[in-house]
């Protein structure tokens, strides 16, 4: 994670809109929420499509510009202004979208003390970053550590933009700051990196992007300071129900920080970009899951709490619509990872699909993962405590043993077992939180895992036993990769009718509107 936005996040899918059930007037208000809902989503299935060609155009120029060393050095150079910044927001965020009342006020105590703890820890990262050079054994990369530093400060004014658009299920936020960060960061940092800047093309290019995700943020949402009144009170409500997600933030940025030290000390700069690049690869259908939870899921999820039967419904919903999605992701990247990486970015990149090989469980964990969601939206924020456990535990150990192992792809199962592992508690958690039975629960996830795994291993036969995409010529690979995709596609919703039925249906009835209303408005 960079102390800008990461150029690979991506609005949300267009399967947000039926997440949630009815249109009941009491709950949502009079637009409907699910219609407020279907809105994002829709802007959401617009901007998605320009952010992740923006952004996979920008990954393969860059990877054809600059070395795995020079991506390594601003990975390492990262490592505190990520931490940093997560320590600002601190889950103030969350706790001002799930607020229901003296929102203003809520909102000025959070920008108060987001602005000072930026500040605080732009000093603290920038007095640190020797520390960063020394650890990689590489001078560089304090340089590098040294000039991020401010972005934290920078980053502590997007929390209260970006959680008031979050209530409000702001169209605009989809439309455009996405779009716009992934464009600048793309434009600055490839012209720099063909101009000869190297590792800081990526930091400058950093640095822009962030910018222009705070002045557009703050350019729609219409609070300024000043409006509220803040208070200690609000403060300690607003902590007590952001602590657990904050520790669970800390333990995160914390345990991607040692894997960091641990892939760079260990396997050394160069290992370690190749590991980041793969991981920004894997992140990029990943964001899609992510941007579902955070920016659709948990503010509906607030909404609808005090109605169970509502909650459920939309909660076993949304959970069989993000598994489709991530169960498709993580088999299809374990049946191509490699050979899509090396005719892609080149054969230098290889290591890079080792590392995106191992991670390609991260897509199915972060499905599951969106479970957190529910909790969270019925305030149960501090079970999370135990999730973070796992993860810490979890996560530093297989990384420890893994790494030393099996090198980048043990670095990137480390990541994949973690969060699959993850997920599976969550999935528990959710289930007691809503009085579920384990019978449609695991009936939302377990046969579209299957579906999707036995249309990954027949995707891999084709790809091993006939095609051998890596060993052709650049438009030959690439038509075969094509045609990878085209077979996983077909055989997953074959796959999935036949063996997740419900699944399929929910698929459908979800697209339904949505197409329907792109081809209205064509």
């Amino acid at each position: 994670m960079t102390v800008g936005p990461d150029p690979t996040d991506s609005p949300a899918p267009a399967t947000a809109p039926d997440a949630v059930g009815d249109d009941d007037p009491a709950t949502a208000g009079s637009s409907g929420l699910r219609r407020r809902i279907g809105r994002v989503a829709a802007a959401s299935a617009a901007a998605i499509v320009v952010g992740q060609l923006i952004t996979m155009v920008q990954t393969v120029v860059l990877a054809r510009i600059l070395s795995p060393t020079e991506v390594g050095l601003f990975a390492a150079g990262s490592v505190l202004t990520a931490f940093a910044t997560t320590f600002v927001e601190g889950g103030l965020r969350s706790g001002l979208v799930h607020r229901d009342g003296e929102v203003d006020d809520a909102a000025e105590t959070v920008f108060r003390a987001t602005l000072a703890s930026g500040a605080l820890m732009t000093l603290l990262a920038l007095a640190a970053a020797p520390v960063i050079g020394y650890v990689f054994d590489d001078r560089t990369a304090g340089v590098v550590a040294a000039s991020m530093a401010g972005g934290v400060l920078l980053m502590s004014l997007v929390n209260v933009p970006e959680a008031l658009l979050q209530r409000q299920f702001s169209v605009l936020r989809r439309l455009v700051v996405g779009p716009s960060v992934s464009v600048v960061f793309a434009v600055v940092s490839v012209g720099l990196a063909l101009a000869g800047f190297g590792v800081w093309s990526l930091v400058v290019g950093s640095y822009a992007s962030t910018l222009t995700w705070v002045a557009t943020l703050w350019w729609i949402c219409d609070w300024r300071p000043g409006r509220g009144r803040p208070t200690l009170g609000l403060y300690r409500e607003l902590v007590g129900y952001g602590a657990p997600l904050a520790i669970g933030l800390f333990a995160d940025q914390g345990a991607k920080s040692v894997q960091a030290f641990i892939t760079g000390g260990l396997l050394g700069v160069q290992n370690l970009g190749l590991y980041r690049y793969g991981e920004r690869i894997a992140m990029i259908p990943v964001g899609v899951i992510v941007e579902v939870g955070a920016n659709s899921l948990f503010p509906a999820y607030s909404r609808i709490s005090g109605d169970l039967e509502r909650f459920r419904a939309a909660y076993l919903r949304a959970l069989t619509l993000v598994v489709v999605v991530g169960a498709a992701m993580s088999a299809a990247l374990a049946a191509v990872a490699v050979p899509m990486v090396v005719v892609v970015l080149g054969e230098e990149w290889r290591g890079a699909g080792v590392a995106l090989l191992g991670m390609a469980g991260l897509g199915l964990g972060t499905a599951i993962s969106t479970s957190a969601e529910a909790i969270k939206g019925a305030g149960r924020t501090t079970l999370l405590n135990w999730v973070t456990g796992v993860e810490v535990v979890l996560g530093i150990g297989l990384l420890a043993l893994l790494a030393w192992t099996s090198g980048l792809l043990g670095v990137g199962l480390a990541v994949s077992l973690t969060s699959l592992a993850a997920g599976v508690v969550l999935l528990a958690m959710a289930r007691s939180v809503l009085g579920l039975a384990w019978g449609p629960v695991l009936g939302a996830v377990l046969p579209t895992v299957v579906a999707a795994a036995l249309a990954g291993g027949l995707v891999h036969a084709l790809e091993s036993l006939v095609l051998d995409s890596a060993g052709r010529g650049l438009w030959v690979a690439l038509a075969f990769l094509l045609l990878d995709g085209l077979v996983y596609l077909a055989a997953y919703a074959v796959l999935l009718r036949v063996l997740a039925p419900r699944a399929a249906r929910t698929v459908t009835e979800a697209a339904r509107p949505v197409v329907a209303t792109v081809l209205r408005r064509g």
